[in-house]
């Protein structure tokens, strides 16, 4: 099985070519994770295509006053947490913001673009939202600004050492997103437009496919970089003068998409805790108010804790406890 090294040099040194090949398998990819991980797999197809295609037409039809609508923010977090982890709190959270401040927040938020930074803060007034959902706002109304801060995007970059869902993380992210996306349009041969939500899908895809269907990686062209090629998902070494040395031994683990899904926490509800929203809005109003309370009060205490721990710097290279 590949690891995330072998995405890792895909990311840094694979042109233009080799990065189209991978985003094209993307609907052969997400079938795949679908059937293997989800009860009902045309679920999350279904979502996809809404989240990759009919939104972003949606806000971009409407011209200068882009903006979002409630159903629009609701279906946006189904799709975010049927393809990665799913967590009720999130999902009931985003229902209780008001059509009004859905409506005003995105649209303060689209026009700042392209200043993503306070893109991010202006979405984070919204309920439910924090730094990676406003990142799927964002690529949608924006995807040649702004990726999706996907996990496994995240897991295969190794300049970033940790994931902890912060905006700076998240920009940290971008700048590495923006790189690649430079290096790739400048090349003389490239066909494609690659902006950065495109150059993150075929990150994502190339790491799926390692983890659950390598042999799906097979048929990428040519070489990534100059001395690394990719077979069967899995990079490899060309044979040097110093062939015959011994390899040095590792330490390190990698983590796949298993633990990933047994253990990575709700990025938003580490990063902002939901007692202090609970409490606290002037936004959506007295009522909403009261039904955020009347949800606290029926939460169990565990889920509670979970929601209000402080966020944590999750380490890539290690296993967890």
């Amino acid at each position: 099985m590949a690891s995330v090294k072998d995405t890792a040099s895909f990311f840094a040194n694979g042109n233009s070519k080799q990065f189209e090949y991978v985003l094209k398998l993307y609907p052969q990819v997400l079938k795949v994770k679908a059937e293997k991980r989800h009860k009902r797999p045309d679920e999350l197809i279904k979502l996809d295509d809404w989240y990759q295609n009919e939104l972003p037409k949606r806000i971009k039809q409407r011209g200068k006053d882009a903006h979002m609508v409630h159903e629009e923010l609701v279906q946006t977090m189904k799709w975010k947490q049927t393809r990665g982890k799913y967590y009720p709190q999130l999902s009931y959270l985003v229902k209780v913001n008001t059509p009004r401040a859905v409506m005003q927040e995105t649209r303060k938020a689209f026009r700042k673009l392209p200043n993503i930074e306070q893109a991010i803060t202006a979405l984070s007034n919204l309920k439910g939202v924090g730094t990676t959902m406003a990142s799927a706002l964002l690529a949608a109304a924006a995807p040649e600004s702004a990726p999706f801060m996907a996990d496994e995007c995240l897991m295969a970059i190794p300049e970033i050492e940790g994931i902890d869902y912060t905006t700076k993380e998240y920009l940290n992210f971008v700048t590495h997103i923006q790189a690649t996306v430079r290096r790739l349009n400048a090349e003389h041969d490239a066909s494609a437009n690659w902006s950065p939500h495109r150059v993150e899908l075929a990150l994502w895809t190339h790491y799926v496919a390692s983890e659950l269907q390598p042999d799906l990686l097979q048929g990428v062209p040519g070489e990534v970089g100059s001395k690394n090629h990719v077979a069967n998902g899995i990079a490899t070494l060309e044979p040097s003068d110093d062939s015959n040395l011994e390899p040095a031994a590792s330490n390190g683990t990698t983590r796949g998409l298993d633990s990933l899904d047994e253990s990575t926490r709700s990025e938003d509800s580490l990063e902002k805790p939901i007692t202090p929203i609970l409490t606290n809005d002037e936004t959506n109003g007295s009522d909403s108010q009261s039904s955020i309370k009347r949800f606290a009060d029926c939460d169990s205490s565990e889920e509670q804790t979970e929601s209000s721990e402080p966020g944590r710097k999750r380490s890539k290279n290690s296993e967890d406890e």
